[in-house]
C-alpha cells in the first residue's frame, strides 16, 4: 500500500491534558508505537493560531499518523492556549508568544514526567519562535525548525541557543513568505551548531505530499537515523 496524504498507520493514540504553571489546561494527543516503546520523542509546536495553526496542522498530523509505525517515534501534539481543534479547546487566550512560554514548559514537563525518551522539539512557523525563545531546557536533545520566520525570535534568542549548544536544524522553503534560504543562512550563522537546509520548490505551509515526505525524512534522519529514509509503501 502506498503511503498517501490521508494514510493513518497503527499506533497507540492517547488524548492528553497539559497543565501550565500559570493555571491553564491544554488539550493534546500522544501517539506511540503500537506494540513497543518509542526510541525517541517529538514534542511539536504548531503554527500561529491566529492564522489557522493548531495541533492538527497537516505536517504534524501526518507525523502522528505515520512516525510511530515507521520510525518508532512518540509524537506529542497539543493546542497552545486559546487554540481549538477536533480534540477540543485549550484554556486561556493567545499571548503572542509570551504566555506561551508556560505552554512549552508544560509540554516538556509532561514528556519528562512520563519518561518519554530522547526528546526533540519540532516547531513550525510560530512554533519555531516558541522553540528558540522557550525550549532551551536540559531535557531537549535538539530542535528542528520548519519555516522559521525569525520574527518574534531575535538575534539574542539565537545567541542563547548557540550557548545552549544543542543541535538546531532549520528547514527553509525556497519560496517562503517570511525567510528564504540565503537570508536564513546569514541569520543562523551566529549559531555554530545550526544547519540550514533549503528545500527547492517548497512554500511556507509545505503543501503537497512530496514536501511532507522531505520534512518527515529530515526529522527522522536526525532523531532516529536507523529508520531513514522512510518507506513510501507499507
Amino acid at each position: 500500500m502506498e503511503i498517501r496524504a490521508a494514510t493513518v498507520l497503527p499506533a497507540r493514540r492517547e488524548p492528553i491534558e497539559l497543565h501550565t504553571p500559570d493555571g491553564q489546561t491544554l488539550v493534546g494527543e500522544l501517539a506511540l508505537p503500537l506494540d513497543r516503546p518509542p526510541v525517541a520523542t517529538l514534542v511539536t509546536f504548531h503554527p500561529l493560531p491566529t492564522h489557522g495553526g493548531f495541533m492538527d496542522s497537516h505536517v504534524f498530523k501526518k507525523a502522528a499518523n505515520r512516525l510511530p509505525a515507521l520510525a518508532d517515534l512518540a509524537v506529542l501534539r497539543f493546542n497552545t492556549r486559546g487554540t481549538s481543534s477536533d480534540r477540543g479547546t485549550s484554556s486561556g487566550t493567545f499571548d503572542g508568544g509570551e504566555g506561551e512560554r508556560f505552554d512549552v514548559a508544560a509540554a516538556l514537563e509532561y514528556a519528562e514526567y512520563h519518561d518519554l525518551p530522547h526528546v526533540w522539539v519540532v516547531g513550525w512557523s510560530f512554533g519555531t519562535e516558541l522553540t528558540l525563545k522557550w525550549a532551551r531546557d536540559p531535557l531537549v536533545e535538539g530542535a528542528i525548525l520548519l519555516s522559521p520566520p525569525l520574527h518574534r525570535a531575535t538575534d539574542e534568542d539565537l545567541d542563547a541557543w548557540a550557548g545552549f549548544g544543542r543541535p538546531l536544524v532549520a528547514l527553509v522553503p525556497e519560496f517562503d513568505d517570511y525567510l528564504r534560504p540565503e537570508e536564513a543562512k546569514r541569520r543562523f550563522a551566529r549559531v555554530p551548531q545550526a544547519e540550514v537546509i533549503g528545500v527547492d520548490g517548497a512554500k511556507h505551509l509545505w503543501v503537497g505530499e512530496p514536501y511532507v515526505r522531505i520534512v518527515l525524512d529530515e526529522i527522522v534522519r536526525r532523531v532516529n537515523p536507523a529508520a531513514a529514509p522512510l518507506p513510501v509503501e507499507v
